[in-house]
């Protein structure tokens, strides 16, 4: 216990007593995964500065601990909290989110960015220049990260970008030796030592850089993943977390080095695309029109939505304050909503009420407003149990419309031309849906067990996507929610688990029958500390983390120093 405080005293000095919690209840939102998993930490630490956050891995190093970094922390599979049970060591967390600084290089086609950047503030400072990063919506309305979006694989529905990835980034690392090292591939000369490579990217000194910075040999994006999802043929994922194409330092690290800084390209955002709304009866026909846009258009629709009935209808209910709040406020107002959210639901919880009690309040409120969707989209809802919502640029909105008109309607679906308030509306009832489920868990509470929420890689030859479950498995679900990035054949299953059945055993159930279908998972949301890392993945793990010093214990992993 002296070691841990000797370590929180070195901690205030570096960062000041206020950004050193150690109070439970100052502690709750960063040690409490948005939608799984909690644990214990001495303290949650909070730099402002790049040179601060390096003193304090310095400090953390030499005093032995663990550390855990995160920014959002709106993961859903608890990879960037402590996990329940023991750790070796104490544990720190340190939370990157004041760490904001975004410097444009080569007039905004690539951008390098700090720990605690926000997709939303990314999305924002793009925006007058008609370009977009990675993700523009999905995990971006619930204010995550670009470096957890790197460091965790994330997809994102935008099927011509594929997943987050660069080579180009700037990191510590605990070697086999246990020496700290800083370090600098984000291909800019900073400088030698990390003071100055550090207080130079602080101060945003990159004047000079901006038109010549060296892209060498390594990549900034996936460049090669438009070509890779159209083989409709091939009998492996388009993306998933363990693909050895797409893990490489920083991208795909899970938190196994502690990331400073990303060196990422940017997009031509599309100018007035068109968004086709199609429904059916009949998964197969939806999987035809999949096939045969990505191998014969010309033209890489930007998005390709999937939404079943029951999720549709969980996100019209469920979802709709939320809906509602990032029509009316937009994002950048989020992540303070969530943080009020988090310190009343931490007081009511002291005051003797159950967790949930703010949920079950704004649901209540909810289901007070009147009815937020255009009458078409509720129209569809009630004919079709299968939903593709499909956004084409301008330039292939023609290719898409006679391809769909050559098709629909048939015997068992149809579509139609979205006008614009259709189609953001329609988008954004599909991105609330995670945010949903959470409520309805918390709605239903006596009812439900927990949320069993698979995250699925389909090969991209799967004709029969869409599976039923055995009536012995299906009979232990109260409700089901299927969703997904349809051309990309990564598909989100949730489903929310009776009260008294074993929430672990059904999930072993249902993964046992994917993987037959040559499933790989998770496909974009990490391991974090409910899935099982692949042996390539553990393997990634060990070489970027020796020491084991750095989120031990993710994909069920060794929590010991040195993998013991």
């Amino acid at each position: 216990m002296e070691a841990v405080e000797n370590l929180l005293c070195s901690l205030r000095a570096i960062v000041g007593t206020a950004n050193v919690l150690t109070r439970p209840a100052a502690k709750r939102r960063y040690c409490r995964g948005y939608r799984y998993g909690q644990g214990e930490a001495a303290a949650v630490v909070r730099p402002g500065s790049l040179i601060e956050m390096w003193h304090v891995v310095q400090a953390c190093h030499q005093a032995d601990v663990i550390m855990i970094c995160q920014a959002a922390n709106t993961g859903l599979t608890g990879g960037s909290t402590p996990a329940e049970g023991a750790y070796d060591r104490p544990l720190i967390v340190m939370n990157t989110l004041r760490l904001r600084g975004l410097t444009l290089l080569d007039e905004g086609r690539q951008v390098v960015t700090q720990p605690g950047v926000t997709l939303e503030q990314l999305e924002r400072t793009l925006k007058p220049l008609g370009r977009e990063p990675h993700s523009v919506i999905g995990s971006s309305c619930m204010g995550a990260s670009v470096t957890g979006g790197i460091c965790n694989n994330s997809g994102g529905s935008l099927i011509r970008r594929g997943p987050a990835y660069t080579e180009l980034a700037l990191f510590a690392q605990v070697d086999a030796l246990g020496q700290l090292q800083l370090v600098n591939h984000l291909g800019l000369d900073l400088g030698a030592s990390p003071e100055e490579i550090l207080a130079r990217l602080e101060r945003g000194d990159l004047a000079d850089m901006k038109e010549n910075a060296d892209h060498g040999a390594r990549h900034a994006s996936d460049h090669e993943y438009a070509r890779h999802v159209r083989d409709v043929q091939a009998a492996s994922p388009a993306r998933y977390n363990a693909d050895p194409r797409r893990l490489y330092e920083a991208s795909g690290s899970a938190g196994h080095v502690v990331v400073f800084a990303l060196r990422l390209d940017t997009f031509a955002a599309d100018v007035a695309p068109s968004v086709f709304y199609i429904g059916s009866n009949d998964p197969a026909e939806l999987e035809d029109i999949r096939r045969s846009m990505l191998s014969h258009c010309k033209h890489l629709p930007i998005a390709g939505e999937y939404l079943h009935r029951s999720a549709f209808e969980a996100s019209e209910r469920y979802g709709k304050d939320l809906f509602l709040f990032i029509r009316h406020c937009g994002t950048e107002r989020l992540m303070q909503a969530y943080a009020i959210k988090s310190r009343v639901d931490a007081w009511l919880e002291k005051l003797g009420l159950r967790s949930g009690t703010t949920d079950r309040l704004l649901q209540r409120l909810s289901g007070c407003l009147p009815p937020h969707l255009p009458a078409r989209l509720i129209l569809w809802r009630d004919r079709y149990a299968h939903h593709l919502l499909l956004k084409m640029p301008q330039e292939g909105a023609q290719e898409a419309r006679q391809m769909l008109q050559e098709r629909l309607p048939s015997a068992s679906g149809d579509f139609f031309e979205c006008g614009e308030e259709e189609g953001r509306a329609a988008f954004l009832n599909r991105f609330v849906v995670g945010a949903a489920i959470v409520r309805y868990r918390a709605v239903h509470a006596e009812e439900v067990e927990d949320i069993v929420a698979l995250d699925i890689a389909l090969p991209r030859n799967t004709r029969e996507w869409f599976t039923p479950l055995p009536r012995e498995i299906d009979d232990k679900i109260r409700f089901t929610m299927l969703c997904g990035h349809f051309f990309c054949h990564v598909m989100h299953q949730e489903y929310l688990v009776r009260k008294g059945e074993d929430c672990e055993a059904i999930k072993d159930a249902i993964l046992t029958l994917l993987e037959a279908k040559g499933a790989k998972y998770p496909a974009e949301h990490n391991v974090g500390h409910q899935y099982k890392a692949e042996p390539a993945l553990e393997n990634f793990y060990r070489r970027l983390d020796p020491t084991n010093s750095f989120n031990p214990g993710i994909g069920k992993t060794s929590r010991r120093k040195h993998w013991r």
